[in-house]
């Protein structure tokens, strides 16, 4: 039932402008691997073969090591209303850090120069494979909203907090390897 594509479909995208909540997976050949959810309309689609989003400041910056060590990511959809459907893009990473050029321009280019409270960085990934599969076994669920929790602590933080709070929990993954947080 799986389907492969060499880049993204007219259909695909308009599957993912829909989508309020994505998860990332990454590891290194020696790193626990690392999956997690993510939301807050941070996922922009920038072309055939690559798409990127806006990470907020979390507990932890894993796909950021990885990505520096490893390169290896995928990002996956699934359809929880609707017809079923899951969308997996295969590809290798890169991080755009917030004060730099690359940064400024994915964020005016593609989110309109919003920067939340919080933002860290964009994850921007060239995608080498596009994979649906039938979704059969997803559940049905409703999307309510978006919970107001990450930002209201990141401007409660403000930007002296947040610098802080990368240098205590941003700077290494839980295995130890450099995220690129200076």
């Amino acid at each position: 039932m799986a389907k492969q594509f060499p880049s993204l479909t007219p259909e695909l995208k308009s599957f993912i402008e829909r989508q309020h909540i994505f998860f990332t997976a990454s590891a290194t050949a020696e790193s626990r691997i690392n999956l997690s959810p993510k939301g807050l309309d941070g996922f922009r689609v920038t072309g055939d073969n690559e798409v990127c989003y806006l990470d907020h400041t979390g507990s932890g910056n894993e796909a950021a090591a990885h990505l520096k060590a490893d390169g290896r990511m995928t990002i996956m959809f699934c359809a929880f209303d609707g017809p079923p459907m899951i969308l997996r893009l295969y590809g290798r990473g890169r991080v755009a850090r917030k004060g730099t050029a690359d940064y400024a321009r994915y964020l005016e280019s593609f989110f309109d120069g919003n920067e939340p409270a919080g933002a860290r960085q964009i994850v921007v990934l060239d995608v080498e494979l596009v994979q649906t599969s039938c979704g059969f076994g997803v559940p049905l669920y409703g999307y309510k909203e978006e919970r107001p929790s990450l930002v209201r602590w990141a401007e409660a933080k403000g930007e002296a907090g947040i610098a802080d709070y990368w240098q205590e929990k941003n700077r290494v993954s839980i295995d130890g390897l450099p995220t690129g947080v200076e």
